[in-house]
């Protein structure tokens, strides 16, 4: 026999980010604690609404199994002595298991005798395990941030009001602070005001449905887009496609109902994005644009209820967008009043950081790093990177970003072209804060590219310097995501330029700082951390480990030169001439390991296939010393296994002649470290 099992933890409305990890986690621990308790189902699910957390497990067993638990102790010989009386490790294990010693069999493992313990557990009734497992369930939910109420302590993300816990017909009695469970529980907070009381599991859906609560979060966000998509068709256009959007309404409400509202087309003299920040970040609506792509005066909005009263709410929402959209405007034009360059009057009065120092102090040193790399890559007309590096971050003063701080750069390049700035100047201001999240866009113009590498350089080093690190999840600076962003601009443009180098220049801006690192240090574990951001990227990219690790393990300071040769070791090792390869790799390597010297003495080459074989070994490493193409260098390195084996089998390398093993080991100890240009190859799962 089995029934369905309820559990609806009601609460104060939920902050709509924490939801999706509770439905997992709340997934999760139910499956892992119901097979602990030996308890099978057929379907477990997990249900969400800004007022309740829902577990529901169709077809849960009435009880659990029978079962027999065999522990094994120590073994038979550590067990019992000489004359066949038990050890206290014998005693002991017992105890700990709860049984007798006389009761403990002796088993063979893997031809050794340990002793068992062996217990027959006779299956308890669902109803007697569930109440502490779903209690443990509520207790052990993690939560980002969590709160306490009254004068209890219980920690949960907003006081828990009610509590359902039913099994088929019957309440699984449990206590959480002053909440006793029962079946009573109540529908959406306005349309569904009497409590309702739950006879069976079963009725449940049916129940919330009658009470206006969608409790299925997939059907409840499939029915608001439906909604939108229809509500945005009435007015003659089609609503941005926002999913982060669409899932925080989704744990908005139980109910949703779309609306469509409108805004006077005066404002569509203000930039989109200012107008689209302020009705999806403010507000929470869609915005809606025509057949062309233009945005139009209007929004979708949904609400938490039915149909009625529409024309109420409407106006509501219009006219708290329309003081929203009356501030950008005058934000708008009075920015305007004054050039761009105006703005950066303010920079020293803004703090960076307080060792860092002040904006103004940090477009100094971007300016410079931004400088340095114009001229190591060619990139951009340096007076224009020097004065698109001035003008960065002039709109964090202006009246628009510090109402809208997520438009900083967009605005900068609005700003710019207004002034009369040169476009490039002005498309760079925007680009410099590119890739902003992961799949985000990366610059695409030159100087755009410079200056994001020298603003996400410039803050790695200036954090790193003085201890300031990502650590676990902490990054407030974003650090891990500026390193990712210097590692796609730099492959995506194929820049090789040395990055150590360019650390080097860049700690050196902040020599007024007094840095807790030296260069050295600072530098290596920078460029380490890019390196660990480089290996996700290269595993993103479907390469294998071992051929990643291989290659980071030959230092290098230029990125390009890493994916390249990546790239190449991956394509190599599915060819026929990768296993020739490897052989003279592991020969020489395995041998000359412990060796040093490289130079090989050629008047103590004695027998004619070691001759051979450093005649084809200067051949090879004349070829490929300055490598373009690195396939080919591991093809002509594989072409050496031939010589290497007749060497092998005509000579002996140690032998007792000191002069010929050293220079024999030499010989090798070349080949090895001509390999090890390319990976080091000894890390390649073969």
């Amino acid at each position: 026999m089995a029934k369905d099992l309820l559990l609806e933890i009601g609460v104060e409305e939920m902050p709509s980010a924490y939801m999706p990890g509770a439905i997992s986690n709340l997934q999760e621990l139910a499956e892992e604690r119901l097979q602990e308790a030996r308890l099978s189902w057929q379907q477990l699910k997990v249900y969400a609404t800004p007022r309740r957390l829902v577990l529901y497990v169709e077809q849960l067993a009435e009880s659990q199994p029978d079962s027999q638990l065999e522990n094994r102790g120590p073994k038979k010989q550590m067990a019992f002595d000489e004359n066949g009386n038990p050890t206290k490790a014998c005693q002991g294990f017992a105890r700990g298991q709860g049984v007798a010693v006389e009761e403990l069999e002796i088993r063979e493992v893997g031809g050794v005798e340990y002793v068992f313990a062996v217990k027959n557990l006779v299956g308890k009734p669902a109803q007697q395990v569930l109440p502490d497992i779903l209690a443990g369930l509520i207790t052990a939910l993690p939560f980002p941030k969590s709160m306490r109420w009254g004068y209890f302590h219980t920690r949960f993300p907003r006081p828990i009001r009610w509590l359902v816990a039913l099994f088929g017909d019957q309440i699984i009695p449990m206590q959480i602070e002053n909440l006793v469970s029962g079946r009573t529980t109540w529908g959406h907070r306005f349309l569904g005001r009497e409590s309702i009381d739950i006879a069976d599991a079963g009725d449940y859906m049916q129940k919330m449905a009658l009470h206006y609560v969608v409790l299925d979060q997939e059907m409840r966000r499939d029915m608001i887009w439906q909604q939108v998509q229809e509500a945005a068709a009435q007015v003659g256009g089609v609503p941005m496609e926002n999913p982060d959007l669409l899932e925080e309404i989704n744990y908005l409400l139980e109910y949703p109902t779309a609306f469509t509202g409108s805004f006077s087309e005066s404002y569509l003299q203000v930039p989109e994005e200012v107008l689209t920040t302020s009705m999806i970040a403010h507000q929470r609506y869609f915005p809606v644009y025509d057949r062309t792509g233009q945005l139009m005066p209007a929004f979708i909005g949904v609400r938490n209820g039915d149909g009625e009263h529409l024309d109420t709410v409407r106006a509501g929402n219009e006219r708290v967008l329309r003081a929203r959209l009356e501030d950008a405007l005058f934000f708008w034009n009075e920015d305007n009043k004054k050039p761009l360059e105006d703005f950066n009057q303010g920079l020293p009065e803004v703090l960076f950081q307080e060792r860092l120092g002040s904006l103004q102090r940090k477009v100094q040193r971007v300016t410079a790093i931004a400088l340095y790399l114009c001229q190591e890559t060619g990139w951009g007309d340096p007076e224009l990177v020097k004065r698109a590096a001035w003008l960065s971050k002039a709109d964090l003063l202006s009246s628009m970003v510090y109402e809208f701080p997520e438009l900083q750069g967009i605005m900068g390049r609005y700003y710019a072209r207004n002034s009369g700035e040169d476009p490039q100047v002005a498309e760079a201001i925007f680009e410099h804060y590119l890739p902003r999240f992961a799949g985000d866009q990366l610059p695409q113009s030159d100087i755009g590219a410079l200056l994001s590498l020298a603003e996400k350089l410039h803050n790695l080093v200036g954090c790193f310097c003085i201890g300031i690190k990502p650590t676990g999840s902490q990054d407030p600076y974003a650090l891990r995501r500026q390193a990712l962003g210097v590692v796609h601009i730099l492959l995506e443009r194929e820049s090789n330029i040395d990055l150590e180098q360019v650390l080097r220049q860049t700690y050196r801006e902040f020599a007024e700082v007094g840095p807790d690192l030296d260069e050295d240090a600072a530098v290596r574990e920078v460029l380490d951390f890019i390196w660990q951001r480089l290996k996700g990227v290269l595993a993103d990219h479907s390469f294998t480990y071992d051929v990643i690790e291989s290659v980071m393990a030959v230092p290098t300071g230029h990125l390009l030169d890493v994916y390249t040769r990546v790239q190449k070791v991956q394509e190599f090792k599915t060819t026929d001439r990768f296993d020739d390869f490897m052989v003279v790799f592991n020969r020489s390597h395995n041998l000359s390991k412990k060796w040093e010297q490289v130079e090989v003495q050629v008047d103590a080459l004695e027998d004619n296939t070691e001759q051979e074989l450093y005649q084809q070994f200067l051949a090879v490493r004349s070829r490929v010393m300055v490598p373009t193409n690195y396939y080919d260098m591991l093809t002509d390195l594989a072409s050496l296994r031939p010589y290497l084996d007749r060497f092998f089998e005509a000579v002996m390398v140690m032998v007792d002649d000191k002069r010929l093993k050293e220079n024999r080991l030499s010989l090798l100890r070349g080949i090895a470290e001509l390999c090890r240009q390319v990976a080091d190859f000894s890390k390649i799962v073969q």
